[in-house]
């Protein structure tokens, strides 16, 4: 293409899926379709990012470069890949990413930010029988926290709180000194997100029982897709679906990206 400011594709080559698991559920193909761990999200996108390539070439010089830029780590937050995603899309007009679409065939137009942060409690072990009252149990001072931390779930808002593995204690008859909690927070918009963090800090900062403490750690972080940012795009892109002979509309989706 041109010179000026690039339009960038984005995509991973990582899927979720354990290791092994194409040998368990294994991949087939027919005449039209592929299916297997990983079709979708997101190796069906990268295939289409080369078919776009290609086109493009095919119909000659453009007035703007094009540039692709695939990752390996975006199932696990993109540590090492978000400087990269970072730097690319700063210098870009527009990037586009074909991760999955909807079933209706529309494309997501916006998309929730979330994070995943980690409560370590520590208390004082304590044999149950023997001087329970010298134990000080993380197990329970974690479980007021969780409660108090599900409590920040905001339908109306578009926030959501769920912790979803807990883990602690050494055996059945000691009262527990650790505890450990992994907690998923999904929001619709970044100025939210202040917010929420203030307030499980607040949570995790409480002495819930005497001889307990608890940190907060945070392990990864997806900032949201507001639907304000690609108002402009989507309406170019449906523009030119309407040209070709079919409808399409931005849909809405919970699930984070971290493009």
């Amino acid at each position: 293409g041109g010179s000026g400011e690039p339009v960038l594709l984005l995509g991973h080559r990582d899927t979720v899926f354990p290791k092994g698991t194409t040998s368990t559920r294994g991949y087939t193909k027919d005449a039209e379709l592929a299916y297997g761990p990983g079709v979708a999200d997101m190796k069906g996108g990268l295939v289409l990012n080369c078919f776009a390539l290609k086109a493009l070439k095919r119909i000659g010089p453009l007035p703007f470069p094009v540039q692709i830029l695939y990752t390996g780590d975006e199932e696990i937050g993109s540590a090492s890949a978000r400087v990269h995603i970072e730097k690319y899309a700063r210098q870009a007009r527009a990037v586009l990413n074909p991760e999955p679409g909807r079933a209706s065939g529309n494309v997501v137009s916006a998309r929730k930010g979330g994070a995943t942060l980690i409560i370590e409690v520590s208390g004082r072990a304590a044999h149950s029988g023997v001087n329970h009252a010298d134990g000080a149990s993380a197990i329970q001072a974690l479980a007021h926290k969780v409660i108090k931390l599900h409590a920040l779930t905001d339908y109306a808002a578009g926030i959501t709180t769920n912790v979803g593995l807990i883990s602690g204690g050494t055996s059945s008859n000691t009262v527990a000194p650790s505890a450990t909690a992994k907690l998923d927070v999904r929001f619709v918009e970044l100025r939210q997100w202040d917010e929420i963090l203030a307030a499980v800090q607040a949570i995790v900062a409480e002495e819930e029982l005497p001889g307990t403490s608890a940190r907060l750690l945070e392990a990864t972080t997806f900032l949201p897709m507001e639907a304000r940012h690609s108002t402009e795009l989507l309406s170019i892109y449906q523009g030119l679906a309407q040209e070709l002979g079919f409808s399409v509309e931005g849909e809405f989706t919970g699930g984070c990206a971290a493009f």
